[in-house]
């Protein structure tokens, strides 16, 4: 019901920027999707925001984690944060070699 009202009141995608390799080039870029992804994890679409951009979880435990290292440092945070930008590249690389093969 929530998300309803949500969608109901502002809707996202009056919002959203274009890709613009999209408009030149014709194909996705690595980003494509993010901004989706994001309205539906707003709307509550948890598994519908993954399956439109799978590094959508990762990418912001990565920017929450970069967030509050601001504001206090841990001692482990170069290599959290080198991990999990690891993690995301792979993430990220995997599902766009993958939308082009399926």
């Amino acid at each position: 019901m929530k998300h309803l009202i949500l969608s109901s009141l502002i809707n996202l995608e009056d919002y959203m920027l274009p890709c613009f390799t999209k408009q030149y080039f014709g194909i996705d870029c690595l980003g494509c999707g993010i901004q989706r992804s994001l309205a539906l994890i707003l709307n509550g679409e948890f598994v519908a925001a993954f399956k439109m951009y799978p590094a959508i979880y990762t990418l912001l435990l990565f920017f929450g984690f970069l967030g509050v290292n601001m504001y206090y440092n841990f001692s482990f945070a170069s290599k959290l944060i080198r991990n999990l930008v690891i993690i995301n590249g792979v993430i990220i690389t995997i599902s766009f070699i993958n939308k082009y093969i399926n």
